[in-house]
């Protein structure tokens, strides 16, 4: 009896402790709501938590980050406001053709837009639309030539491409001469060419004006992984890993290596109105040109910090961005 006693209470104890369980995982999953559902939270520390993407909006400057957070600054980066934004996932890139229309990429294959100068968001798409392997996939960067037409490439050779300002994207990486599937990490209009940048020193251009027609690729060097591509109409420059930089005054069709110096990786970079371009690492470093990108010197910085995107503030400053948020740096 005393036996069977035990094995009973024993019995009940499991029963009751699974039941307990059932009811905490039920719980659980009522209270989970999934990233692209839920709004991101207002936080006066978004300032100081990871930013990934930088972008110009007329004066204004948009930044964008972790868990949703998207901050604009109308002071050039010396005070930040954080925007309305319907989603919770991690912001990885952000463009403005225009100072009001804006689209910000990321986590779960998510479109943002903003047509206020990035105040407020509404999203335009996300990878559950399509299915499967591609709802996890983030998208790594965004460009658009004018308010209605634009791109937006990532991870696994994703592409997407609208022609109605967003209300409608179309999957099309077959536009893309990518075999491999290989991530796509950069995305650029320089000058009047488009250039996509990716691993194993996957480069490509699309000669022309529609957006529908394919890139191609384009001989160059380095066979290492490239984060960035950044010019104007005289020069193109790419860079990547182990402080790789490539050089090329004729659309990509020869290259020279730039010398820097440096055996991190390049992962961001900036130019502005008078084709002075700036570059910065992972590590902190800070890269600036002022002669189309043939030579550049290095910036002083107080504290290096690792750096993620760059941006020019007006005449005196850079505004950098990384895993410890947003600072400024002067000229």
């Amino acid at each position: 009896m005393k036996r069977r006693h035990l094995l009973c209470t024993v019995g009940a104890g499991t029963l009751l402790a699974a039941a307990r369980g059932a009811n905490a995982n039920a719980a659980a999953a009522a209270a989970f709501r999934d990233a692209l559902d839920l709004p991101a939270t207002p936080s006066p520390l978004a300032p100081r938590g990871l930013v990934t993407g930088l972008a110009r909006a007329g004066a204004r400057l948009v930044a964008v980050g972790q868990r949703g957070h998207i901050l604009w600054s109308d002071d050039q980066g010396g005070s930040w406001r954080q925007a309305e934004v319907p989603v919770s996932s991690d912001l990885v890139a952000v463009c403005f053709p225009d100072e009001r229309h804006g689209w910000a990429v990321g986590h779960d294959g998510v479109i943002l837009h903003s047509a206020d100068g990035g105040q407020r968001w509404q999203r335009q798409w996300d990878g559950r639309r399509l299915g499967g392997r591609g709802a996890e996939n983030p998208l790594l960067d965004v460009a658009f030539r004018d308010a209605r037409q634009g791109l937006a490439v990532g991870a696994f050779g994703s592409l997407l491409r609208t022609d109605d300002g967003g209300r409608s994207w179309v999957s099309a990486p077959e536009l893309v001469d990518n075999p491999k599937g290989l991530h796509l990490y950069a995305l650029r209009q320089v000058g009047s060419d488009w250039y996509i940048a990716g691993e194993q020193g996957l480069l490509l251009r699309r000669d022309g004006q529609r957006l529908d027609q394919g890139f191609v690729p384009l001989a160059q060097p380095y066979p290492g992984t490239l984060f960035g591509v950044v010019g104007s109409a005289r020069v193109l420059l790419a860079h990547g890993l182990r402080g790789s930089l490539l050089r090329s005054t004729d659309a990509g069709r020869s290259w020279q290596t730039v010398p820097t110096g440096l055996g991190v990786g390049l992962t961001g970079s900036a130019v502005n109105g008078r084709g002075d371009i700036a570059i910065v690492s992972q590590a902190g470093h800070v890269l600036l040109s002022r002669d189309d990108g043939a030579s550049f010197a290095m910036l002083k910085t107080e504290r290096a910090a690792p750096a993620a995107a760059v941006a020019f503030a007006g005449d005196a400053h850079l505004v950098l961005a990384g895993p410890r948020g947003l600072s400024r740096l002067p000229l």
